[in-house]
């Protein structure tokens, strides 16, 4: 396998173990929390950030159709943290097995983004696909670390 390849199943694998370990220890009744108003809980950065995860990798960068639709990610609700972590790691198994089957030539590629983002074209590169894929998982990352430490702190806020 390429090296290139190689650094992005392990950045992808990085990123995945920070998540697990925000999340952890959490009981499931932390999914739901929410931190604030027009904020969003541990559930649904959760189930936001595997599924467009599996969109940019798998559908664009993959051709491999997941049938996303994105704005249910943003309703979730009721879902255990093991049902989170089994999607977390089915996803990453998917993408890092679309990343081992790529090869340099394919990353110059064009794919059709069904869903563009707002002023962007519909045409990507294979690598401009899995590159968002990892910085969005990334950002997300973040911020279920910082919901993490709401969600711990939660019991210290003065009513």
């Amino acid at each position: 396998m390429d090296v290139v390849f190689a650094e992005m199943k392990d950045r992808l694998a990085a990123i995945h173990e920070i998540i697990e370990k925000a999340v952890a220890d959490l009981p499931d009744e932390a999914m739901d929390w929410l931190p604030g108003p027009h904020l969003n809980s541990l559930g649904v950065l959760l189930a936001h950030t595997v599924a467009s995860e599996r969109y940019w990798i798998g559908d664009v960068a993959g051709e491999d159709p997941s049938g996303r639709v994105r704005d249910e990610e943003f309703m979730t609700e009721g879902v255990a943290l093991a049902e989170f972590l089994d999607r977390s790691r089915r996803t990453l198994a998917h993408s890092q097995s679309v990343l081992s089957r790529l090869t340099l030539p394919e990353l110059s590629h064009s794919r059709v983004v069904k869903r563009a983002l707002q002023g962007a074209t519909p045409d990507v590169t294979v690598a401009w696909a899995i590159l968002h894929g990892l910085e969005h998982a990334a950002l997300h990352a973040g911020h279920i670390q910082i919901t993490r430490q709401l969600w711990d702190m939660r019991e210290q806020r003065p009513d």
